[in-house]
């Protein structure tokens, strides 16, 4: 009843969703915001810039071991519970990141906020899934989507302005009051769903998945850095793999494994962790090539580089309410061809930017670029979930979450790797003069890996998540 009278007041949007995917924008904004201000507070702690990028692997590395066990907890103690402490661990992590005085201490909250992290995202998400109809599950997830590619967007530019015109303290202090809304909010509307049954703790799927995302996460932040280690990343690569091969053998195996594989005999579940991931994963790498692009390639400044990046946020902020209607016109499949075609298309356009293309034009394509991206991280956020039993969320939700975690930290190493490879490219061409040549290279090969991402797609059904997109046959 609760439920449904807020929905009215939110004009048909759910309560819960509106809550979470708030709660879902300011932990993605703190995974971004500090990019920029790094020389600041370097200076504030008496060390090179570079040294802090552990503030921002530390954050990461916590959620990716954390999420996996995030639908355990939530089953075990309700989820009102779990993402009401969640919220609380954040905001009181955002107070000590603010007041840090030495490196290690910042390093230690950063830690703890990856802690309330890591349970608010999948937590959050689970409540809405459990929560909401089949038939309004395109609107719900629609809303959860868009904190994933606004804060990646605007953060960097939020940062720098907070940076400049206050001081870098303030990028965690705002969350404070943000925190307490969200706490008062979920206390009365999260539903305190937990399940009847209780399993016991998967002791060796975590330490084995733990070994695994470690190592992952931690070997793909070393290949996006300008001088990678390759003995120790390759070492970490295959430590990963064989950690991941055995988990995945264990979760097969184990009467109470931390995650079940069930989920994925679903077809569309399937298609969104194969080829979703190298979606996601393309689109990560956006956030990071632009700027490179702008202000590397062509000498812009911060500012009108950030002005130009916003169009990517405008795209996706404007065609919010009309995913819902796109999908259920043309069905899950058609529209992730068709829509995946021209995002393919869009981000090969960035390659044909110049510093002598009309701002207007830059600002169309960017703009188009972000509607298409939109839509289609929408469509195959929503089809996940399409069609898993409600007897399986839980374990579905938990792996969707740990996927998506691995492919953000991957959109970046392809970012970065495909500068590399432009350089290469461009050096064997001899075309090295072209202005920003190895940047525009990178957009090239991120448009292959969305296109190699859509090949699954071609297995759907042509009825495939019909109960939520409700297309007539």
């Amino acid at each position: 009843m609760r439920e449904s009278s807020l929905s009215r007041k939110t004009g048909g949007l759910s309560p819960t969703a509106l809550l979470v995917a708030g709660a879902f924008f300011m932990e993605f904004l703190d995974g971004t915001v500090i990019a920029t201000a790094l020389p600041d507070m370097a200076k504030s702690f008496g060390i090179e810039a570079v040294a802090l990028n552990i503030g921002i692997s530390a954050y990461l590395i916590t959620l990716a071991v954390l999420i996996p066990a995030s639908g355990w907890i939530a089953d075990r103690f309700g989820a009102r519970n779990v993402f009401s402490q969640a919220l609380a661990i954040f905001t009181l992590a955002s107070v000590f990141c603010g007041l840090s005085t030495t490196v290690e201490t910042f390093v230690a909250m950063r830690i703890l906020q990856g802690v309330g992290g890591a349970l608010m995202v999948p937590v959050g998400r689970l409540a809405v899934l459990r929560t909401t109809p089949k038939n309004q599950l395109i609107t719900a997830i629609a809303t959860l989507t868009w904190p994933a590619l606004v804060a990646p967007i605007i953060g960097p530019a939020l940062g720098g302005f907070i940076t400049h015109y206050a001081n870098w303290r303030w990028i965690f202090f705002i969350n404070v009051p943000l925190g307490i809304v969200a706490i008062a909010l979920a206390l009365r509307i999260i539903p305190a769903i937990r399940e009847a049954e209780r399993r016991p703790f998967d002791v060796p799927g975590f330490i084995a998945t733990s070994i695994a995302m470690v190592s992952l996460v931690y070997a793909m932040e070393a290949l996006g850095s300008r001088q990678p280690q390759l003995a120790l990343t390759l070492s970490l690569l295959v430590i990963g793999a064989v950690a991941l091969v055995y988990t995945l053998r264990h979760f097969k195996r184990a009467k109470w494994p931390m995650i079940r594989l069930d989920a994925m005999q679903v077809a569309t579940f399937r298609v969104t962790m194969y080829g979703g991931s190298l979606f996601r994963a393309s689109i990560s790498a956006v956030p990071f090539l632009l700027p490179l692009l702008f202000q590397v390639g062509f000498g812009m400044d911060p500012f009108h580089a950030g002005l130009l990046v916003l169009a990517v946020f405008a795209g996706n902020l404007t065609i919010k309410p009309a995913t819902t209607v796109l999908i259920r016109a043309l069905g899950f499949k058609k529209l992730l061809l068709i829509n995946g075609a021209l995002n393919v298309l869009a981000l090969l356009a960035c390659a044909f930017l110049t510093s002598h293309t009309p701002v207007w034009l830059t600002f169309l394509l960017l703009y188009l670029g972000g509607v298409f991206r939109s839509v289609q991280f929408t469509g195959v956020s929503t089809l996940a979930f399409a069609d898993v039993p409600a007897a399986q969320m839980s374990y579905a939700n938990t792996l969707f979450s740990t996927a998506t975690q691995l492919a953000v930290g991957l959109g970046i190493t392809l970012g970065a790797i495909g500068i590399r490879l432009g350089e290469f490219v461009s050096e064997w061409l001899h075309i090295t003069q072209v202005e920003g040549v190895s940047f525009r290279l990178a957009f090239v090969f991120i448009a292959l890996i969305c296109l190699v991402g859509m090949i699954d797609t071609l297995r759907l059904a042509h009825d495939a998540g019909r109960a939520v997109s409700q297309k007539a046959q």
